[in-house]
């Protein structure tokens, strides 16, 4: 009955060609456009001088462009915790027995994560506003007036400022994906380790924790991929400033070809960023691997 229809290998050929050629035209087709640029001085327009090594040496040397890689770290680990580990906590309060209503809190939990990007900018700029935002609005409600600021403007906490908005924004998306991992357990393993005498705090560390590895690991590489190619929220709520204070990687690249018009050189940083992404991915997957299997042989 299942081979009567199951679809020959041609048809589902045909299902999957463009798809396929979507996603080669839409990924690998810039990337490798990205890397032939990147072989030359071009300023935009017909004419391109051929100039090899020499933008990834210079990028090589680019302060401005490791400052921006060390910000975009920063915005990795901010939301790793932040993202993952508030969400994990979550999903463990909504899936307690003592949580009523679990529907509305799973669906406003992830509505955030719905709203674009440039919104969630400008709503949380609002937030921080001098004059009109909430923050300094509350200060002088406390009688802490003194004290208010203009927050985006002060170099030492604007990383903090931005990473708030992308932390509760993709809560809901990393709820989602852990929710479904832990309904996916046997409620049977709860049940035998309460009567174990085993509590909230020991069954997650002990038994959730172990038990959706895999798919914390993917979350974990979601996170570092979004936040490694992070532009949308900064380029609304800084620019990448005060000077360069907030600038990721992302924004850098586009300063360098849009305002600079230096189209060669920053087809370089869009490379160096795509590589970068690809060592922080892999050498985390292989971290967060061998503090398992060390834990496992422990």
């Amino acid at each position: 009955m299942l081979s009567s229809i199951r679809p020959k290998k041609r048809v589902l050929f045909l299902y999957l060609l463009v798809p396929i050629l979507i996603y080669v035209f839409s990924v690998f087709v810039p990337l490798l456009t990205a890397l032939y640029y990147s072989f030359f001085e071009w300023k935009g327009g017909p004419k391109k001088t051929f100039n090899g090594l020499q933008n990834y040496i210079d990028l090589i040397k680019d302060q401005t462009f490791w400052h921006s890689f060390g910000n975009n770290m920063y915005l990795v680990a901010a939301c790793i915790i932040g993202q993952i580990g508030l969400a994990f906590v979550f999903v463990l309060m909504i899936n307690s027995r003592y949580t009523k209503l679990k529907g509305i809190h799973r669906t406003f939990g992830f509505f955030p994560s719905t709203v674009s990007a440039v919104s969630i900018g400008f709503i949380w700029t609002m937030i921080y506003d001098y004059k009109r935002g909430l923050i300094n609005w509350f200060l002088e409600l406390i009688g802490k007036g003194d004290s208010a600021k203009v927050w985006l403007n002060e170099p030492k906490l604007v990383m903090l400022l931005i990473a708030i908005p992308l932390i509760w924004q993709f809560i809901g998306y990393y709820m989602v994906i852990i929710l479904s991992a832990i309904s996916s357990i046997d409620q049977e393993i709860f049940e035998v380790s309460e009567i174990d005498g085993a509590n909230s705090f020991q069954r997650a560390i002990y038994i959730v924790l172990p038990l959706i590895k895999n798919t914390l690991l993917v979350c974990v590489t979601l996170c570092i991929a979004g936040n490694m190619k992070a532009f949308d929220h900064i380029y609304v709520m800084t620019k990448g400033g005060p000077g360069t204070s907030s600038m990721v990687m992302a924004m850098y690249g586009y300063k360098i070809s849009f305002d600079q018009q230096n189209m060669g050189y920053g087809s370089a940083i869009s490379i160096g960023i795509f590589v970068l992404s690809l060592v922080v991915i892999l050498g985390s997957q292989k971290l967060i691997s061998f503090l398992s299997r060390d834990k496992e042989v422990a």
